[in-house]
């Protein structure tokens, strides 16, 4: 086995070293001419409400300047509704689905063969400055930047040297929604979309949204200021972009185009203008899809080097520009302590959208999220059964597996056309558009989180899904994705004709098919599961996987008989507390204990005794956010 582990190992480097280029062969090839300044203007949380892209509201005259004398990309997804993962798609050039990296505040690795971008622009010749945030759900592996900090410029680069600078602006972070005392824009005039409740909470935090996008605006323009002093506009390419759609609820974190759409503006100088996509014109619209996942190889065509095979999105510009995608694709996983597992795909005008875990609502309870006003207000009304039914999607459960929505007469993506018979034809070309993009990237994110990486042994996941060589090795369990994937597409599908391979999928050998079997079995409620338990009481008792037993135990506690209760919610209890050595089982099984709200009231006292501290930042701080609510609401 050990040789054979070996030889799986030098077949994988072996070709690694094939498709693409090492640091040191970048830097063998670095080439002699100019190369161009490159200069990225970020800003975080929010979508295309600019002047240029037709808002009137919109106080954004320096970013309209920009797109007047550039380019504007009408359609740019980030991928990721949500930073830590959406910029983990820029850094790497990949989908964090195939690296496993898509859940919020996760943390992998890449194999070694691949490097993020920065560290290849660097071996190529540049200085690379970020100034500040990273984010990243992937370890950084030997120096990437030359600076990233709140000092990183590119006036510090030695004479000479072609830089790469990213400058970010946090000053439309979704927190800046809140704590605020005024607005200047008149909260009369803001469009309120469809989704939202019309009340004075939602008028005042969209009218604050207009005041720090403008903020933002102002921030672009001194970088742009700074380039002009310096002598240096001419020879410098100009990005703007946002880091994922608005920080408003329903926007964030939902891999919708509310969720995905970014502003995307781009400037070539007259000395560049060679390098530009072939639409390229001061004032033009480009009408190619593009997302983030499409930035790191397009940075490396601007600096006339193609990018390496391994990674996975298109060059839209430079020397190396490569055919447009037919489609963009979009997910979401964890969000902070939520688990949710949903995927979507745009051809432009029509958005398709795969709820896998359609038993819970959009809406769960985030306690960041939470805090923004018009949540709360929104939360409120719902209960209080004041919303109409374009107002109150977001909040029910069961979801619709599937959605379907036509931008161009539906923009707010609240009137679902996947049941009408006229849209058969599209729903079934975006549903294979997704199954086809899953299978071709090898999306990790059907394994349940802590799978994604006990099933790795000493490998990454982006090899677990992969590498078929690394199968030999005894200490990693294969991912069959293709099986895997089926089940979910089963298990989600809420069709009561998929029953029998559901209840067939719960004796799978493989504990990701059994998962999804599970969650079939629970998203179909009550009617299905009552006077049908043993299969469940077999999973809660005897699988060797927690994460079915979790969700068996949970239904049981819910559904089931006294003896099926008190032995149900104990397991539960015994993964949720804090000594057990997985935080990825006890972030699911605090999720049950708390969607079982006064079910668990005879454990008060022992999830009360946990402990409620944990370092910032830390994934065992999405638990205690947990335990703190289930406390709270049993207590109340």
């Amino acid at each position: 086995m050990r040789a054979q582990r070996s030889f799986s190992i030098c077949v994988v480097i072996g070709f690694a070293l094939l498709a693409a280029p090492s640091l040191a062969q970048a830097q063998e090839s670095k080439p002699k001419r100019k190369l161009p300044n490159i200069v990225w203007i970020t800003s975080e949380d929010h979508g295309p409400h600019l002047g240029c892209y037709g808002d009137k509201l919109a106080r954004t005259p320096n970013l309209d300047k920009l797109a007047a004398k550039g380019m504007r990309y009408r359609m740019c997804w980030s991928n990721a509704p949500v930073c830590a993962p959406a910029r983990t798609t820029i850094i790497s050039g990949l989908y964090p689905t195939s690296t496993g990296a898509e859940h919020m505040r996760s943390m992998t690795s890449l194999p070694k063969h691949m490097q993020m971008f920065p560290a290849l622009l660097r071996a190529l010749g540049y200085y690379c400055s970020n100034r500040v945030k990273e984010d990243y759900n992937l370890r950084k592996d030997g120096k990437v930047w030359d600076d990233s900090s709140n000092k990183a410029h590119w006036r510090n680069r030695p004479n000479g040297i072609p830089f790469f600078a990213v400058f970010n602006s946090t000053k439309s972070h979704e927190s800046q929604l809140r704590g605020y005392k005024k607005v200047i824009t008149d909260p009369a005039k803001v469009r309120v979309p469809a989704y939202h409740p019309d009340t004075e909470e939602v008028r005042r935090d969209w009218a604050r949204y207009y005041d720090i996008v403008a903020l933002v605006d102002a921030d672009a323009a001194a970088v742009i200021r700074e380039l002009e002093e310096a002598g240096l506009l001419e020879d410098t390419i100009i990005f703007y972009f946002a880091d994922h759609g608005s920080g408003m609820p329903r926007s964030k974190r939902m891999p919708l185009n509310s969720g995905l759409q970014v502003p995307f503006i781009v400037w070539f100088p007259d000395n560049w203008k060679h390098l530009a996509p072939p639409e390229y014109r001061p004032g033009a619209v480009s009408n190619r899809l593009i997302s983030f996942v499409d930035l790191a190889p397009t940075m490396l065509s601007l600096a006339d080097s193609a990018a390496p095979k391994w990674m996975q999105g298109r060059a839209f510009a430079g020397k190396h520009i490569q055919p447009a995608p037919e489609f963009l694709h979009g997910f979401r996983g964890r969000m902070d302590e939520r688990y949710d597992l949903q995927r979507s795909v745009t051809d432009g005008r029509y958005v398709y959208l795969r709820n896998y875990m359609p038993h819970l609502p959009a809406g769960q309870h985030l306690e960041y999220q939470m805090q923004t006003r018009t949540t709360a207000v929104w939360k409120k009304l719902f209960d209080e059964g004041k919303l109409n039914e374009a107002q109150s999607q977001f909040w029910k459960a069961p979801r619709a597996p599937e959605e379907l929505y036509d931008l161009q007469n539906d923009p707010d993506e609240v009137r679902n056309l996947a049941a009408s018979a006229h849209s058969r034809d599209l729903l079934t070309k975006l549903r294979n558009a997704h199954r086809t993009h899953a299978l071709t990237i090898r999306d990790v994110g059907f394994l349940p989180e802590g799978e994604i990486h006990s099933r790795c042994a000493d490998y990454t996941p982006y090899h677990l899904a992969n590498d078929p060589g690394i199968a030999g090795d005894p200490k990693v369990e294969a991912y069959r994705l293709t099986k895997t994937l089926d089940m979910a597409m089963l298990a989600s599908s809420l069709d009561n004709n998929a029953l029998p391979n559901i209840y067939e999928g719960l004796r799978d050998k493989d504990s990701a098919v059994r998962y999804w079997a599970t969650i079939g079995l629970v998203s179909r409620g009550k009617e299905i599961i009552t006077g049908k338990l043993a299969p469940l009481r077999h999973v809660s008792m005897l699988d060797p996987s927690p994460y079915p037993r979790v969700l068996a135990a949970e239904a049981l506690v819910r559904y089931g008989e006294k003896e099926d209760y008190e032995r149900s919610l104990n397991t539960l209890i015994e993964f949720a507390q804090p000594k057990h050595k997985s935080v990825y089982v006890r972030l699911a099984a605090l999720n049950a204990l708390d969607r079982l709200g006064d079910k668990v009231r005879p454990a008060l006292a022992t999830i009360k005794g946990w402990p409620t501290d944990a370092p910032k930042g830390d994934r065992a701080s999405y638990g205690i956010r947990l335990i703190n609510k289930i406390v709270k609401q049993l207590e109340n």
